[in-house]
């Protein structure tokens, strides 16, 4: 069981948490909330699509050791970063 991970993994929990249920959009980095129509789906999205998978699956990786470990973990991140970004950007931007 690797415990730093698994630190991770409860933050990412956390964090989709208080986005995606108390709407907290100020955590998000890197989005001016002027530019947002719509930030409930935002919140939504952000939490639920990203924070909430990519944070299982890091609590998931660190009680199950298996190989190519940290190769998962990054292509699942970029995978769903990216899906999030690009809806996020042509849906909720204006």
């Amino acid at each position: 069981m690797d415990y730093g991970l698994l630190i991770i993994g409860i933050a990412l929990l956390l964090v989709s948490y208080l986005v995606a249920v108390k709407k907290q959009t100020w955590l998000l980095a890197g989005f001016n909330e002027k530019n947002i129509k719509n930030k409930e789906l935002l919140s939504k999205v952000a939490g639920g699509f990203f924070f909430l998978p990519f944070g299982l699956l890091v609590v998931i990786s660190s009680i199950i050791e298996y190989p190519y470990e940290n190769t998962v973990l990054i292509l699942a991140m970029l995978v769903l970063l990216t899906g999030v970004y690009l809806y996020i950007n042509r849906k909720l931007l204006d």
